[in-house]
């Protein structure tokens, strides 16, 4: 099993504290090593690109898959690793971090810029430390350190020999290791019980609480009330504000039943925006038995709907069939998966899944080295502002056998992530947790637990710190309407940027459901836009610029029928200030005026401009004229016939709203059309 020279991953450089602050540069590369400890059978389990970068299992000990480890169980006398750094230095403190069995270490040599071998610290090898860190300070620091070869002799202690990082630095203080904990987090965190009407001495694991909070969705095993025995597990939910008596609480519990709940085993691991479409594990056969995948399914006033499959391709698991956890994006294009692939680093990996057009899902794809490592990634939860991910990771440094960490989504793409940030000692406790869920408020978090439980693990709640807090977003719902009905309107709702148009959230609304509902972070300025066949799409502005807390937003959008004596407010057709040069996007909605026009070849319109009050009479009748006459040529230029297109300017004389501040004068600057004949 000896190997030869080769070269893996890429430098890093990071910081640490002991007392003051203090640098450290990790190993970068690996030149050799005698011989590998095998793991999996792919990933990067014990190999020697496990020593490279900061530590993975320090300041904790025990073995680990994401430290190197020899092949030989006891280890011989002449195991090697040498690495090297991707920016040569002084090395006044070499740092070698043993998270199991320290103290096997017997050589350390320094190569230097010429090559040349400098043994800077000899041991026996046979000498427990109790102390996982290796601190050595080299007698001379005059040359740069390029290499370091370290030597184990692992036959003197018995059982594994690991190395989990190698560093060097020009402190001299001795420096030390700490795990990466979020900024300011508290000391104490308080976990509340979510008490008797949710909890049970069964299990209760796996919270998914619906976006606007009001609904929590569980997995309870042990049970008696569940389907098929009480060893399977089912669904249950509770509701917040419905407790008996009518007091404030969650509800008692109830079992969410059939076609959800089977003999199996069932779980819902994601909910989209609007409350009514769950996302399940397992894929719900035709004779009632499950297979490993996801599905969906959606609740209507005739109940939860059967579960149809949501085909990923090339979605698998190299060994436990029914391993799979995962969770939906806000804008329900995206899953994030927790499985073990051929391209996996460890155990579990987390993946991003697209949905195509077609609504099916594309291959997985890995979230990259920054999140996953070689041990697993579980329970991912991304929030809902699409881009803050709390996950549960063995192999990222931690105080239990699984913590839960949160990393955030650097860009619009899926593989560049912050560094993973641990919550602390008051929320992860020496054994696994996870399962971390929070609605679009933001305020608190919901876990499992069997800390403090009433039996086996139970459901508990946090009030969250600001550090971990994800963006804050709005709630936006509202019925689609008939202009002139009133009626409900099923059409597709969707919100773009302000003048950049780039689709944020596409959504359905039907008039069973009663209302449309998406999530949108704030801080930014949306279009809104209804479209329905036979309608003209509406389009409102929704400004949330200077919005940095949660809202719960109402907003109804109306739908103009086509057909003759209907008039219509462009709301996207927008001038530069006091001159008739249309502004950026207002394409968008004339070019939807030229279809209609094109779909429709009798039609004639009717172009009115409008301006405010400020300003002298005259200038504003001619500034409504030239705007007027702007459209029709954009109009004109596009195909469409003059004669079909008649325009009057009203200049601020028929305003809709108030000139007496900004907001309202924006009201009355509008351009209208009104649909002549047909």
């Amino acid at each position: 099993m000896r190997t030869g020279l080769y070269l893996t991953l890429i430098g890093l450089f990071i910081l640490t504290t002991a007392g003051s602050a203090q640098s450290i540069q990790w190993a970068s590369r690996v030149v050799g090593v005698s011989s590998e400890k095998k793991g999996e059978s792919t990933g990067d389990q014990y190999k020697a690109s496990q020593a490279l970068g900061r530590p993975s299992k320090v300041p904790q000990m025990g073995e680990s898959p994401c430290a190197w480890a020899p092949f030989y169980p006891d280890g011989t006398q002449d195991e090697w690793i040498q690495v090297s750094f991707a920016k040569p230095m002084p090395a006044r403190q070499i740092v070698i971090a043993e998270n199991i069995n320290p103290g096997a270490i017997v050589r350390v040599v320094v190569i230097d810029e010429k090559k040349r071998e400098h043994i800077v610290y000899q041991g026996t090898g046979a000498q427990p430390r109790p102390d996982p860190l290796l601190h050595i300070f080299p007698r001379d620091s005059g040359y740069v350190c390029h290499q370091i070869k370290v030597f184990l002799n692992g036959a003197t202690l018995r059982g594994i020999n690991q190395i989990d990082a190698i560093g060097i630095s020009e402190e001299t203080k001795p420096l030390t290791v700490s795990i990466n904990v979020s900024k300011d987090t508290p000391k104490e965190i308080v976990k509340e019980n979510l008490g008797k009407a949710v909890n049970s001495p069964g299990q209760e694991v796996a919270p998914v609480i619906s976006p606007d909070g009001r609904t929590l969705y569980f997995t309870r095993n042990y049970n008696k009330a569940n389907i098929g025995s009480s060893d399977h597990q089912d669904v249950w939910y509770s509701s917040l504000g419905s407790a008996a008596g009518g007091s404030p609480g969650w509800s008692e519990a109830v079992n969410i039943g059939a076609p959800i709940n089977t003999p199996g085993d069932n779980a819902i691991s994601g909910m989209a925006p609007d409350g009514r479409t769950a996302y399940l594990i397992n894929v719900y056969r035709p004779d009632g038995g499950l297979t490993f995948g996801i599905s969906k399914s959606i609740r209507t006033k005739a109940g939860w709907s059967q579960p149809v499959e949501c085909k990923i391709a090339n979605n698998y698991n190299l060994h436990e069939q029914n391993q799979l956890e995962f969770c939906i994006s806000p804008d329900g294009t995206a899953i994030i998966l927790a499985v073990q692939r051929k391209d996996t680093r460890g155990n579990r990996d987390l993946y991003v899944s697209l949905q195509k057009p077609d609504k099916t899902w594309a291959e997985p794809v890995s979230l990259g080295s920054v999140v996953n490592s070689a041990d697993f990634e579980s329970s991912p939860f991304l929030a809902a502002d699409g881009r803050t991910l709390y996950f549960t990771s063995g192999g990222h440094p931690g105080f239990g056998n699984g913590d839960i960490f949160v990393a955030r989504r650097l860009d619009d793409s899926w593989g560049n992530w912050s560094e993973p940030e641990n919550l602390g000692p008051a929320i992860n406790t020496p054994e696994w947790d996870g399962y971390f869920t929070i609605p679009a408020s933001g305020d608190y978090a919901y876990l499992s637990s069997r800390a403090g439980s009433m039996g086996e693990d139970d459901i508990f709640r946090l009030k969250l710190y600001p550090t971990i807090k994800p963006d804050p977003v709005a709630i936006v719902s509202g019925q689609v309407l008939d202009a002139q009905s009133k009626k409900p309107v099923s059409s597709e709702v969707v919100s773009g940027l302000f003048n950049d148009h780039k689709e944020v959230v596409k959504v359905d609304y039907s008039p069973e459901t009663g209302e449309y509902k998406m999530i949108l972070p704030t801080q930014k300025t949306y279009n809104l836009t209804a479209q329905k066949e036979g309608y003209f799409p509406t389009t409102e502005t929704l400004d949330l610029s200077k919005d940095k807390r949660f809202r719960d937003i109402r907003r109804n959008l109306y739908l103009t029928k086509i057909e003759p004596g209907q008039k219509i407010t462009m709301r996207e057709v927008l001038f530069q200030q006091s001159q008739a040069a249309l502004l950026t996007g207002a394409n968008v909605e004339l070019d939807r005026l030229v279809t209609m026009m094109n779909q429709h070849p009798a039609m004639e319109l009717l172009i009115e401009g409008h301006t405010d009050n400020q300003g002298d009479w005259e200038p504003n009748m001619k500034l409504s004229e030239d705007r007027v006459r702007v459209v029709k040529e954009y109009l004109t230029g596009k195909g469409i016939a003059a004669n079909r297109i008649q325009t009057k300017a009203w200049g601020p004389s028929k305003p809709i709203a108030s000139n007496e501040t900004e907001e309202k004068r924006k009201q009355n600057r509008r351009v209208e059309f009104t649909i002549l004949k047909m």
